[in-house]
């Protein structure tokens, strides 16, 4: 695709010899110099999508500040993004440094000092080192904005439109987002040039490359499900999704207390025990990570083979996220749902946006006492069989949708 031999070296030793979809289309047009928008969901390769062409349009420059900012909305995915870009400029004189609240400033402000080209940011700390002028970013070349329509959610384009008149005038813009609906359109509007326009369906990263299936199973047994599950298919690594702080604590604790080695990451956690706990689990110090949405995004888990959600989410795109934790960069992955009565609506509104049905499956010893095809309750102590409407004599799903 044009790239400069050291990166293809960093591509090769990272065992990357095929461009995915998005960066097969994104690449050539950001190669051009032209302004991107992008509609991929996560895992699908997006940040080499724009890491690898900046870096080989930026080699061998120096300036006296930086030439490239990455502007995410989260510390984990900052941290990811700032890792993956540091991988692949290995064999090129290329500084970086990652920028992010909930940690002390003095460090970021040293690692600036010394000299950067390009900074990995969210917006809140970015602005902060503004004002106490230790960033000088008018000389800022590349501008992209990862997960904008996460950063729309979060209330962060106030932030982003006080930050894109300190840049240079004639940077080159790259937006993108997992959907481009009217509130990213009217974003890109107002902040690219004639962009390019490419979309990568969902279907992409949810059907080929992550087998998916629901359990229909009462609330007060999931966490006995899970444990069930674990233990019988001797699952080493696991991501499990809660809805709630609380609840990731609890379910942590009560899986430890079942025999399996597991810990929590959310919002209430410090920086420091997040980025300890996500450590743990990738170096096997611990079975089970169980993580709320603040997870979704930003987490890049090499090989990950398992994400459950305890609970399905009440925005069907969270859905796409969780489950696109596994299934990474062509590997394959298993995303499985603990379903109860009174979450089937979520489930049709996940469907719909897959544009796909779920098989379901019910696990033996685990049959709730409802009705998964109509929710309705079948009666105390009573399971529902293969026998019962909405089920195959194999007790999987029908063809037909919930």
């Amino acid at each position: 695709m044009g790239l400069a031999p050291e990166l293809y070296r960093a591509l090769a030793e990272e065992g990357f010899s095929e461009p995915t979809p998005i960066q097969q289309k994104a690449i050539p047009l950001v190669l051009e110099g032209r302004d991107l928008m992008a509609a991929a969901q996560t895992g699908t390769g997006k940040t080499a999508a724009f890491g690898y062409p900046i870096l080989h349009m930026l080699k061998g420059g120096r300036s006296a500040g930086p030439r490239a900012l990455v502007l995410v909305p989260t510390r984990e995915l900052a941290m990811q993004v700032e890792g993956a870009i540091r991988t692949y400029s290995r064999y090129l004189r290329f500084r970086t440094a990652v920028i992010y609240g909930g940690v002390g400033i003095f460090e970021q402000i040293d690692r600036l000092r010394r000299g950067v080209d390009l900074i990995v940011a969210t917006p809140g700390r970015l602005l902060d080192h503004v004002q106490r002028r230790t960033v000088n970013l008018s000389g800022i070349e590349k501008l992209v904005l990862d997960e904008a329509d996460r950063m729309l959610d979060m209330g962060f384009i106030p932030d982003i439109r006080r930050i894109v008149p300190l840049l240079s005038i004639k940077r080159q813009t790259l937006l993108f987002s997992a959907t481009l609906n009217s509130g990213i359109r009217d974003l890109a509007r107002g902040l690219l040039q004639n962009p390019a326009v490419v979309e990568i369906a969902p279907e992409n990263i949810t059907v080929e490359q992550i087998s998916q299936r629901v359990h229909p199973v009462d609330r007060i047994r999931k966490t006995e499900l899970i444990t069930h599950l674990v233990k019988a298919g001797d699952w080493k690594q696991v991501l499990v999704f809660t809805s709630t702080k609380h609840g990731a604590e609890r379910l942590a604790e009560q899986l430890s207390r079942d025999g399996l080695n597991s810990t929590a990451i959310h919002g209430d956690r410090s920086q420091a025990a997040r980025s300890r706990a996500l450590a743990d689990f990738k170096m096997g110090r611990v079975r089970l990570l169980v993580a709320t949405d603040v997870a979704s995004r930003g987490l890049d888990i090499k090989q990950l083979p398992y994400v459950v959600n305890h609970e399905l989410p009440s925005v069907p795109e969270d859905y796409v996220h969780r489950i696109g934790r596994t299934g990474r960069a062509g590997r394959l992955g298993e995303a499985i749902s603990l379903v109860s009565e009174g979450e089937y609506m979520r489930l049709k509104d996940i469907q719909r946006l897959l544009r796909q049905d779920i098989p379901s499956v019910p696990v033996a010893g685990f049959e709730p006492t409802y009705r998964p095809a109509d929710g309705r309750p079948t009666g105390r102590g009573r399971s529902f069989g293969p026998s019962q409407r909405g089920w195959s004599s194999r007790g999987t799903a029908r063809s037909r949708a919930f």
